[in-house]
């Protein structure tokens, strides 16, 4: 128990060069971020009432069909092998 606590640890250890802390301090809460561990801790900081767990799970549900969606349409606006659809106008 206590080792896989400690692996978790060292996972999120970021190292002060230079002692520069500031840039340190930024560093870790990039990688807190990322891994949505602040959101996780905002969550269960406080009791969230049923209504608006279904809420955010709902909203989170949407806006991941919403980015997939984006991501495709850009994806096959940005594609480079497609042929003219308008030869010799360019």
């Amino acid at each position: 128990m206590a080792t896989r606590r400690h692996a978790q640890f060292i996972a999120r250890t970021v190292l002060v060069t230079d002692g520069n802390v500031d840039k340190a301090y930024r560093c870790l809460n990039r990688i807190l971020t990322s891994e949505k561990i602040f959101d996780q801790y905002r969550r269960t900081r406080f009791h969230e009432i049923p209504s608006q767990t279904r809420r955010r799970v709902n909203y989170e549900k949407c806006r991941a069909i919403y980015n997939e969606d984006m991501n495709r349409k850009i994806k096959f606006i940005l594609r480079t092998n497609r042929r003219d659809p308008y030869p010799g106008c360019s």
